[in-house]
């Protein structure tokens, strides 16, 4: 999706080959030294390229700065990557990326995944990267928007992906249960076991396990955990 084409004179900061448009309004401080280092996202970029082939269908649930779909987009040539982001301040940003780096094959949703469609908070903060639909315990009122939250099970019937792709502090332990799983071949989830305890790692696992897939260890590190139904 191009709504965002760069202009010519566009500056960029690039990582790992990407490009990302120099917009301070997203990429500051610490953020714009670990992509321009190469450390952004480090252990899920590894786990990705560890699982993701080239002709998949992936569904990314947390889409970021638009980070992880551009990397799979061009590093892997995917047949398609679906975004769904909930933070609508990120959407412009990330279908910028998209645009800069010439890729047909990767669209963004502003949008959550849920049992049942209707409607969810979501708060944006200053630090677009601890947005969440928690409510922090004493801190100032976010920024909180009403976000569509779509079928589960009819996004995926739609898709049909074959690779899932995860990170949604803290949500997917009510998520990813709530899937149908069996159609993948794969998927990278980094968990937040601060939030959701041994209990939830539990929940997760159970998941990918009664779905036929199991740990794949070469893929895996620290809170960042990969499945696959071979290895």
């Amino acid at each position: 999706m191009r709504d965002y084409p760069p202009t010519v004179d566009e500056k960029f900061v690039r990582s790992r080959g990407m490009k990302f448009p120099d917009d301070p309004s997203f990429l500051r401080g610490r953020l714009r030294r670990m992509l321009r280092r190469n450390n952004y996202e480090a252990k899920e970029t590894q786990a990705a390229l560890r699982v993701v082939r080239a002709g998949d269908r992936v569904i990314e649930l947390g889409a970021g700065l638009g980070y992880m779909s551009t990397l799979v987009a061009c590093k892997r040539n995917v047949a398609s990557v679906h975004s769904f982001e909930a933070n609508p301040n990120l959407i412009p940003y990330i279908r910028r990326v998209h645009a800069a780096n010439g890729l047909d094959n990767a669209e963004v949703t502003n949008a959550i995944l849920g049992a049942q469609p209707g409607r969810a908070d979501f708060h944006v903060r200053a630090d677009i990267l601890s947005s969440s639909m928690t409510r922090f315990e004493g801190e100032d009122p976010p920024q909180t928007h009403q976000i569509d939250v779509l079928a589960a099970d009819a996004v995926f019937a739609d898709l049909k992906p074959n690779v899932l792709i995860c990170d949604i502090e803290g949500a997917e332990v009510d998520l990813i249960p709530a899937l149908d799983l069996t159609g993948l071949r794969a998927a990278v989830i980094e968990l937040h076991p601060q939030w959701i305890g041994p209990e939830g790692v539990n929940k997760i696992f159970a998941a990918f396990m009664a779905a036929g897939l199991a740990y794949y260890h070469r893929g895996s590190q620290n809170k960042v955990v990969s499945f696959r139904r071979e290895w």
